[in-house]
């Protein structure tokens, strides 16, 4: 029975493997095809081939592991180093289809007068008369030559000839119409009055690959993702390419993108640091103050501190957001009333940190008082009771008792914070969208943009369009920093339990 279900579930896998393989090979994705190739016939090995049984339990895993990890990564990198983007979507081949649809009017050939018809089904027919008194019918896409007597004229008899009003009613049906005769020249629509002959503005000559302008008689060649002619002019729209490091060029040399990126990364680490440092300093205070014994409603202090940590975020997010608003939160209705002014919170650049640093404060400082609190109830009693005894005083107690073994417990989890701060998107993006924008920037930046939301807003939100290679770039940027943060983490912990040792 095992071996029958094996064998059923090899086969559907099987038959999915073939059909999506010509799916890839009919789409010319010959990379994709190998790969998948090579996946299908391990799958076949590891559940046919007895040597492969003890690989059976790790292939689900490295395939989620491949899928969600390796791809992402390598595609990324893929992309870091191509131009990606806004103007250069389509593949080269898709670029040079475009660019040779491209038609223009034929001026010499003159104005071609037409009676438009409509049959039973809506189509419409079209009686063609040339400048030199040649008829053409036109239907469906294509124009054929008639003569006077042609039975087909009985024919357009029948259906109803469209009056100048029903023309004008459908002239965006029909300036969407051409008609050609052959592949040189296509009528298309000028006016409510003729239709004139369109013919191609451009030839790609594959040999040389190059593009020339039929009418000017231009050559142009690909250079950097574009069809470029000598003088530098570009044809849109571009294709994607592989550029190399050229926009890692751009993010460390080029000044109107390297001044924000500089800025945005100097207050990503600001942002980690003050986030980190001001929930842990509140949390640890409030762990201490609930830590205490002879405190009366520990119980209920506990439950109405933690809270802010049982809100979702974003939620928390918003209503901070409306709370901080310049002319209706109530914030600075509170300030008015007081001090007789407001705070222009989410405008000035300094304020929007700072409403910010408070936002995240209020999320994070219940988690740290958690942490802290579950630190301090393991430390021993008897080490304060000595301390004690040798005249310490409570702030010393603190120095040298409380603090050296809250941290091992404690530092770990500080850094791993301060990594997750350093990617918080949600919070940055809902409360100020990384506004305000920074003047004189080539890139879409803003003065509370951490890193991620930087690279969220070059992706998807650049007022010239998206730069994926550029935000790719980045991505990698911040992959490499908090990978820096990571194998930190992993050499302080480990430090951190030699002390463990030695306490």
């Amino acid at each position: 029975m095992a071996k029958l279900i094996k064998g059923v579930f090899l086969g559907v896998l099987n038959v999915v493997f073939i059909w999506t393989a010509l799916f890839l090979l009919g789409h010319q994705a010959y990379w994709v095809l190998l790969l998948l190739v090579l996946g299908a016939a391990l799958v076949n090995f590891i559940f046919i081939s007895e040597k492969g049984y003890p690989y059976r339990y790790l292939l689900p895993a490295s395939f989620f592991m491949i899928l969600l990890v390796v791809y992402p990564i390598v595609y990324t990198v893929y992309v870091s180093v191509t131009n990606y983007g806004t103007g250069n979507i389509l593949s080269k081949e898709q670029a040079v289809t475009q660019l040779q649809e491209r038609r223009i009017l034929d001026a010499e050939a003159g104005n071609y007068t037409y009676t438009a018809y409509r049959d039973g089904a809506g189509e419409l027919w079209f009686l063609f008369t040339s400048p030199q008194g040649e008829l053409l019918l036109g239907h469906a896409g294509r124009l054929e030559p008639v003569q006077e007597g042609d039975e087909r004229f009985s024919q357009l008899a029948q259906f109803t000839e469209l009056t100048r009003a029903d023309l004008v009613r459908a002239t965006n049906e029909l300036s969407a119409l051409s008609f050609a005769f052959d592949e040189t020249w296509q009528l298309q629509m000028r006016n409510i009055n003729y239709f004139g002959v369109y013919r191609p503005q451009y030839e790609y000559i594959r040999e040389r690959d190059e593009l020339i302008d039929l009418e000017s008689g231009t050559v142009y060649r690909p250079v950097l993702g574009y069809f470029e002619a000598p003088d530098g002019t570009r044809l849109t729209p571009g294709f994607r390419e592989v550029i190399g490091l050229n926009n890692f060029r751009r993010l460390f040399t080029n000044p109107q993108v390297t001044g924000p990126f500089v800025r945005v990364f100097i207050w990503t680490v600001q942002w980690a640091l003050l986030s980190v440092g001001c929930t842990f300093a509140v949390g640890l205070f409030l762990a201490i103050l609930l830590n205490d014994p002879y405190l009366r409603l520990r119980k209920f202090y506990r439950s109405v501190l933690i809270l802010p940590y049982a809100v979702p975020a974003f939620i928390s997010a918003l209503i901070w957001r409306g709370l901080f608003h310049t002319e209706l939160g109530i914030i600075n209705q509170v300030l008015r009333a007081t001090i007789g002014s407001g705070v222009p919170w989410l405008q000035d650049p300094v304020w929007a940190k700072v409403a910010l640093v408070i936002l995240n404060l209020w999320l994070g400082f219940p988690y740290m008082m958690l942490v802290c609190l579950g630190a301090l109830q393991s430390i021993d009693h008897e080490m304060y009771e000595a301390a004690v005894v040798d005249g310490a005083s409570s702030w010393q107690q603190f120095y040298h008792i409380t603090l050296p073994l809250l941290m091992v417990s404690v530092a770990p989890l500080l850094i791993a914070s301060f990594s997750f701060n350093f990617n918080n998107f949600s919070v940055i993006y809902l409360l100020t969208r990384g506004r305000p924008p920074m003047v004189g920037a080539q890139t879409p930046a803003g003065h509370t943009d951490i890193l991620i939301s930087y690279t969220y807003r070059l992706a998807f939100e650049s007022g010239r369009g998206v730069d994926y290679g550029l935000a790719s770039a980045v991505t990698l940027v911040i992959f490499l920093i908090t990978g820096a943060i990571t194998f930190i983490n992993f050499r302080f912990t480990g430090t951190l339990e030699e002390v463990r040792k030695n306490v």
